[in-house]
């Protein structure tokens, strides 16, 4: 990938993980409308990553495109599809940790390591965006160090998942459920990271 495109993939990853983040820890009320240019002009950039990251986060479920009202956030599933996507989202992650358990190696454990920091930091800190951000982080890389078309999928089902994510405000726990799953994928016991996935995932 050349120097101008990677700049661009960039810009468009880090607007689209900003939204996502405070999408995600309640910034944005729902239904209230998204504007390009408005966003343009916070991020200092063109339209074009700004729309990208749009469609993206439309893609995602996190976004909702309504016929002459434009781009609007989207609001949290309702009950009986929250559980629906809860299973879908076990039985993803399991998977997925199984499929790559045999492909890690220290620097995923490293990378890991710092994700859960950054979690416990935000935690102590409650900060609930960067938490939200972290959170979907640590758990993605594991599904994305699987499979990456299986990542797109996983994406759109957990950022619907925690569109409410505000409402958690058990930080030890984050932290607890967190470091357990990071501990077990450490020590390659399969079987005790899918137990402290299927906990956390609730």
């Amino acid at each position: 990938m050349n120097a101008a495109l990677q700049k661009l993939r960039s810009t468009r990853d880090r607007i689209t993980d900003t939204l996502r983040a405070e999408i995600l820890c309640g910034q944005w009320s729902n239904d209230v409308p998204v504007r390009e240019h408005s966003l343009a002009k916070r991020f200092g950039v063109s339209r074009g990553p700004v729309r990208d990251s749009l469609l993206q986060l439309s893609q995602e479920g996190v976004l909702v495109y309504q016929a002459n009202k434009g781009v609007r956030v989207n609001s949290p599933p309702i009950e009986e599809q929250r559980q629906l996507l809860q299973s879908m989202r076990r039985q993803m992650e399991t998977f997925c940790l199984r499929k790559c358990m045999d492909q890690l190696d220290k620097d995923d454990d490293e990378n890991l390591q710092e994700i859960l920091q950054r979690l416990t930091r935000a935690c102590k800190l409650g900060k609930i965006c960067d938490i939200a951000d972290m959170d979907l982080a640590l758990h993605r890389y594991l599904v994305r160090r699987a499979s990456l078309e299986l990542e797109a999928v996983w994406l759109g089902i957990t950022s619907r998942l925690l569109m409410d994510y505000s409402r958690i405000d058990q930080f030890e726990e984050i932290i607890y459920e967190h470091a357990a799953i990071v501990q077990a994928v450490s020590d390659r016991d399969t079987e005790a990271a899918q137990k402290a996935l299927i906990e956390n995932i609730i």
